[in-house]
């Protein structure tokens, strides 16, 4: 049987930007990126903290150190630049795998610096 766990976790990223004008992802610096082991085009979850929002897309790379966090096309709308997020991904494992499995969490500070995680 698969089940599915948390893989990386991006805790107090802070939205950077928005552009409504694009067809849609989330851009995170690279950086913070391959902290969290996401790839770019990999389905993540984005969890609004401000307003209660939940949306799943794809990341894309922002230039790494740039602290950038940028919502792009429709998810635009459904968060403002201030705005602190979580953002997740989720991998599907067997049973016995998941007794080994620890999410990989990344945290952030002002500036979107990365406190905790590799």
């Amino acid at each position: 049987m698969l089940r599915i766990l948390c893989k990386s976790k991006i805790k107090e990223a802070v939205l950077t930007g928005k552009s409504l004008h694009y067809n849609g992802s989330i851009g995170i610096d690279e950086k913070i990126l391959k902290a969290a082991d996401i790839f770019p085009g990999e389905q993540v979850h984005v969890l609004n903290q401000h307003s209660g929002e939940r949306l799943i897309t794809y990341a894309i790379k922002e230039k790494a150190g740039s602290g950038k966090v940028v919502l792009y096309g429709p998810a635009a709308r459904r968060g403002e630049v201030g705005d602190t997020v979580v953002v997740l991904t989720y991998c599907h494992l067997e049973t016995d795998e998941c007794k080994n499995m620890k999410p990989r969490v990344v945290e952030l500070s002002k500036g979107n610096k990365i406190t905790k995680g590799k």
